[in-house]
């Protein structure tokens, strides 16, 4: 393995250097690029390099689980180990989660919901549990601030708004997409944490009115809404990373084409089995 990762990255360091690093002879490189590739070198090259290009298209942000599942997808039988390994001959690292800033503030005149939904992070079928929080992106300016829900059927973002305000209104126009788009039934439970943005009386009316039930998260419990923190920290890592974009138009493109194009209908979601959102609804629309 040693030799084949020499002979990957010779083009960046000499060869001299890279075999007094890795504690081998430079006869014995040269030795063994003199004999022919068995039958599983071959074959390993082949993977690295399809292995390669499905961790360029996906700009970084897969590791081994999804790769390993792309490559099933197209009929390849292989190991996710064999996958992971081949990912570190390759250097090939996926982008890793942080830890996400609180954004939300509590207004103690302001009633709070009962904990309904009890991280119970699952739903039988679409528009039955719906969880929702609000991040901050970073421009050059100022903060854009991005309120989100999720159908926790099939983690699909349902509805979403971005403004340079972190108000009322930005939850409103998340809640009037999500209804537009998905026009739930009486009963939908909703979650949320106790921002004074969701347990404003003008929000909590409109829930009200839409038939929805409101639950929230007890007080300073990050875990209550875990989904959402789970899909927060993989935009920011995914999309946002250490970038600070030039304008907010900028960041609202970037961030509306990660969302409805990339991570609805093509990111592969390790609890939907590394699926999309999309095709797993897909599904479970040809099951019903």
């Amino acid at each position: 393995m040693k030799y084949q990762f020499i002979e990957e990255h010779k083009q960046e360091f000499p060869i001299v250097v890279m075999c007094r690093v890795l504690e081998i002879s430079e006869s014995g490189f040269y030795a063994w690029r003199k004999r022919p590739a068995s039958p599983r070198q071959r074959e390993d090259a082949q993977l690295r390099e399809e292995i390669r290009q499905d961790f360029s298209a996906h700009c970084g942000r897969y590791g081994s689980p999804r790769l390993h599942a792309e490559l099933r997808d197209r009929g390849r039988s292989i190991a996710r180990k064999r996958v992971a390994r081949l990912m570190r001959e390759a250097g090939l690292c996926a982008k890793r989660k942080r830890r996400r800033v609180l954004t939300t503030r509590r207004d103690p005149s302001h009633p709070v919901a009962p904990n309904l939904l009890n991280r119970e992070f699952t739903a039988q079928e679409p528009n039955k549990k719906w969880v929702t929080d609000i991040t901050y992106i970073p421009t050059m300016q100022g903060w854009l601030y991005l309120a989100v829900i999720l159908d926790l059927y099939s983690r699909m973002v349902v509805g979403w708004s971005m403004s340079g305000n972190c108000d009322e209104k930005l939850v409103e126009h998340a809640l009037d997409q999500a209804l537009a788009r998905r026009r739930p039934k009486v009963g939908l439970l909703h979650h949320s944490d106790r921002g004074s943005q969701y347990t404003s009386r003008a929000y909590q009316v409109y829930l009200e009115q839409s038939g929805i039930q409101p639950s929230m998260s007890r007080e300073g419990n990050c875990w209550d809404n875990a989904a959402m923190e789970s899909f927060f920290g993989t935009l920011k890592d995914e999309c946002v990373g250490g970038i600070i974009y030039s304008s907010h138009d900028e960041a609202r493109l970037t961030l509306f084409t990660y969302m409805e194009v990339y991570y609805n209908r093509v990111r592969r979601h390790s609890t939907l089995g590394y699926v999309s959102p999309l095709n797993y609804e897909q599904k479970g629309n040809q099951q019903t």
